[in-house]
């Protein structure tokens, strides 16, 4: 190879002799790039691997200074750094390794690991740096810290060993899964350190096994933790080969599917044998294998108790013959051993030492030389509560069930209950075609059945009947705030209270949910309601749930035959009617049906289908009521939308009848969306016409505010017609102050956030408006028009007003008086200092254009915002 060209003026490295041509051949041939620089930080040698990594020939390089190397960002200072280095007497880079940025001539980048080396050669200073390209290490490096941040956090257990098995690895998983650390595993194999007594002791073989194929393995195994306690492991052992194929390592990943694993026996396996027909006791013993493959620590059996109280061995698969012989027959009680006593008691019993334990005085002899120490029994019952038998878990030491054990007890209880209740088939098809499952009462086929049957046999002999629709007042509130467990306790003490109130051949039943209904045969109307209000005090009578004590109340509705009807469904279809007419009338009271009655709700019916046509085809229209100033100018404060109903057919509508109706049949949210829109668009509309209408109000129902929506709804609307947050007044009711739902008070807060003003409506009228007003960020107090009506007439009335003004300037609110009519009660809030005014006396509402030329003609200015 051709000597490397110097530039010229330069002083060689060393004399052209053999010597300097074999370092320059042995730099030149070298892998890694060489780059030698003078005293004056000239490059004199720039060898071809250097070319390669920066992308330069010679010609480019040789002579020029070297921060023609470095990468542009860093040329202001690497001189710098170079004469700061020589001037304190030492190279600090000298005999070090770093990394260094270089950037090719094309622009790419990449890193490198540099050396320098110092050599002063005739009164001159070379430095000698050798560079590797390290680009691609680096990156792999920076994954494997990535990955290895990823596994760490993993909530699997992962480890990696070399090809003997010899663990190199494990992550944080492993640890908090299994208690053990890479320090524990040392010269260990992890199949060594994990097995316990029932893990497959052909675990090792298989992973061979697998390995040879050259495949990976994917199993199930019992492993233990370091606190030994038995885990079920979804493992996965996947090899690393090299290039060769040799095997390099192993990467295991291990899952904790103790509870997956529970899951899948008990219910894949066990339900399907039971689908399958198969008999009894090859389910039960299917149940105490998988219970004790599980939970090896388990021995586990199931009993069944006989009609006449005593204990059969269902299945007991790890128990010799002898024992179960022993306890085959014995009648159950409250000293029969665990099992025995168990099933007496109608729950658990816990025997943490059988030496000692009294329950077991008779049985100790049969358990303790098995090595068995502790038993806990749980009685199965049927879902009406009868005890069906026992499954009981032993221990081989003393101690208590943990929540693996709680965990497999709840699944084991449930399906052993479903397989002995197989074996009365018919009974148990009849009982859940026919009852309901909570309360044990007919449900509603059967009272259908039997109350037509006992209908025709009134038919027969000219007898009245009386039908009783039953529901709960207010149920829902206890499954919201207590829960549905407290509930379902409420709905089966109350059955039980109707059973007690109502035996004999009185039919009763349970419609849904919180309705029952019952049929009582030769029973006139007088007596009817004298069971009605009978009933009415029974259900009323406190209920203790959990720490609480409840105090239910119920509305009847009665029906009487044959004259409400003569066929159960017409009866029920009528007492419900009758029902709801108890539940208006405020609740835990009766109602007879009547044909009014039913012509009300006919009526209803019918106006709600138009109500629903109105929204569709845009019947409904915004009457607005001018607010005006009470200081005496009228400024004009706002404006209140109400909604109209003029309906083609029907005529005018009143908001009293169909807005109540909407927020029971589900149409308030469709109908107050539309009245916002409305309300919008027109105020938005009106200031385009050069019309200074300060700002709107409109009326919210409690129903509205449950809607999480709402607020969000509120806040696009206004962004759609470019209006600001306080140019809308939402009117509120106390109902919305007193609803418990916190969805309620969280979009409450919401709008006020926004910038939304609230005002509370018809102050003044509710019974705890005072006690609850602190609770709401309300702006604006609405006088109700009740008490300026009565302002000539009444002192107290006048009294009242002066009280609520003077609250709300205490308290920072303004006052809207509501109904003003007559020039004596404006000139009354007047001198009383009543900032706002709206009635009759300034205005009717009316359309929105002709609000517009009201306006116009009355010359109204706008007053301030504030």
């Amino acid at each position: 190879m051709p000597r490397p060209a110097i530039q010229a003026g330069f002083s060689p490295l060393a004399p052209a002799d053999a010597g300097y041509e074999f370092i320059v051949q042995t730099m030149e041939q070298a892998a890694d790039a060489v780059v030698v620089i003078d005293d004056e930080s000239r490059i004199v040698l720039f060898n071809g691997a250097a070319e390669t990594l920066w992308g330069r020939t010679r010609g480019e390089v040789l002579g020029a200074n070297v921060d023609l190397l470095v990468p542009m960002a860093l040329r202001d200072v690497h001189d710098g750094f170079v004469s700061r280095s020589r001037n304190a007497g030492a190279d600090h880079i000298v005999g070090r390794s770093r990394d260094v940025d270089i950037e090719r001539s094309d622009g790419s980048r990449s890193i490198g690991s540099m050396s320098i080396s110092r050599v002063a050669f005739d009164g001159r200073v070379f430095h000698t740096a050798f560079i590797r390209d390290v680009s691609a290490q680096r990156r792999e490096q920076e994954r494997m810290q990535q990955l290895s941040l990823v596994v760490d956090n993993s909530d699997n257990a992962i480890f990696v060993s070399d090809a003997r098995r010899k663990v190199g690895y494990v992550n944080s998983g492993f640890t908090r899964l299994f208690g053990y650390t890479l320090e524990d595993l040392r010269d260990r194999k992890p199949s060594e350190l994990l097995s316990g007594p029932r893990t497959d002791p052909d675990l090792g073989k298989s992973i061979d096994a697998a390995l040879a194929t050259g495949s990976g393995l994917q199993t199930e195994v019992l492993l233990y933790a370091r606190s030994g306690r038995p885990l079920w492991i979804s493992a996965v052992v996947n090899p690393v080969r090299d290039a060769d194929g040799r095997l390099t390592a192993l990467v295991s990943v291990l899952t904790d599917i103790t509870q997956t694993k529970m899951h899948q026996v008990l219910h894949h396996k066990v339900l399907d044998a039971m689908v399958r027909e198969l008999p009894m006791i090859d389910v039960m013993t299917l149940i105490c294998r998988e219970v004790e493959h599980i939970a090896p620590e388990l021995v586990a059996s199931i009993m069944t108790v006989d009609g006449d109280g005593q204990l059969h061995p269902l299945a007991a698969p790890s128990l010799p013959k002898h024992m179960i012989a022993g306890i085959d027959g014995v009648a159950i009680g409250p000293r029969a051993g665990s099992c025995g006593t168990a099933a007496w008691r109608g729950r658990p019993v816990m025997v943490r030492d059988i030496g000692s334990d009294p329950l077991m005085a008779d049985y100790r002899h049969l358990l303790l030389p098995l090595g068995l120490a502790a038993c806990w029994s749980n009685p199965i019952k049927s879902s009406n509560g009868r005890v069906l038998g026992t499954i009981s878990f032993y221990y081989r030491e003393s101690r208590e069930p943990d929540a693996l054990h709680l965990r497999l007890v709840d699944t084991c209880l449930h399906l052993c209950a479903l397989a002995l209740e197989r074996e009365q088939t018919n009974e148990r098809v009849h009982q859940l075609a026919f009852y309901d499952t909570l309360t044990g009462l007919p449900n509603r086929i059967m009272f259908s059945a039997r109350a037509e049957q006992a209908l025709a046999n009134a038919a027969q002999t000219q007898a009245t009947a009386a039908l009783l629709f039953i529901d709960l007042d207010r149920f829902k509130l206890v499954n919201d705030t207590q829960g549905h467990a407290a509930g379902d306790g409420l709905l089966r003490d109350i059955a039980a209270r109707l059973r007690e109130e109502m035996p004999g051949a009185n039919i009763i039943g349970r419609q849904a949910g919180d309705e029952f209904v019952a049929l009582l045969p030769q029973c006139s109307a007088e007596q009817a309601g004298s069971i009605a209000e009978r009933l009415i005090g029974a259900i009323a009578a406190p209920v203790p749930v959990g720490l609480m004590t409840l105090h239910p109340n119920a509305s009847i509705g009665v029906s009487m035959f044959p004259d409400d009807g003569r066929n159960v469904d017409i009866l029920v279809r009528n007492a419900d009617m009758a029902m709801y007419r108890a539940k208006k009338d405020g609740g835990a009271c009766f109602r007879f049906f009547s044909a009014d009655m039913n012509r009300i709700v006919q009526e209803r019916v019918s106006l709600e289908t138009a109500l629903r046509e109105a929204i569709r085809l845009g019947q409904l229209q915004l009457h607005y009521q001018p607010q005006v100033s009470g200081n005496g100018t009228r400024d004009l404060h706002g404006v209140e939308a109400l909604l109209r109903w003029q309906h083609p057919e029907l005529g005018i509508i009143a908001p009293a009848q169909f807005i109540p109706m909407a927020e029971e049949c589900g149409l308030i949210d469709e109908l107050t969306g539309w009245v916002l829109g409305q309300a919008c668009a027109q105020l938005a509309h009106w200031r385009r016409d050069g019309l200074s209408v300060p700002r709107v109000s409109l009326n919210m129902s409690a129903i509205n505010f449950r809607d999480t929506d709402l607020s969000a709804q509120v806040a696009r609307t206004l962004r759609e017609h470019g209006l600001a947050p306080d140019d809308l007044i939402i009117e509120i009711t106390e109902s919305t102050m007193l609803d418990p739902d916190p969805d309620v008070l969280g979009n409450l807060e919401a709008i006020y956030a926004m910038g939304v003003r609230l005002s509370l409506d018809d102050f003044g009228t509710g019974y705890s408006s005072l006690s609850h007003l602190h609770r709401l960020p309300i702006y604006e107090l609405k006088l109700d028009q009740s008490f300026v009506s009565d302002i000539d007439s009444s002192a107290i009335a006048r009294t009242l007003i002066t009280s609520v003004l003077r609250i709300g300037e205490s308290l920072g609110m303004a006052v809207v008086a509501e109904g003003v009519e007559t020039g004596s009660q404006q000139r009354f809030l007047a001198e009383q200092g009543c900032p706002i005014l709206q009635g009759f006396l300034f205005s009717a509402p009316m359309p929105a254009d002709e609000l517009g030329r009201w306006l116009q003609g009355n010359d109204l200015a706008a007053a301030g915002s504030n």
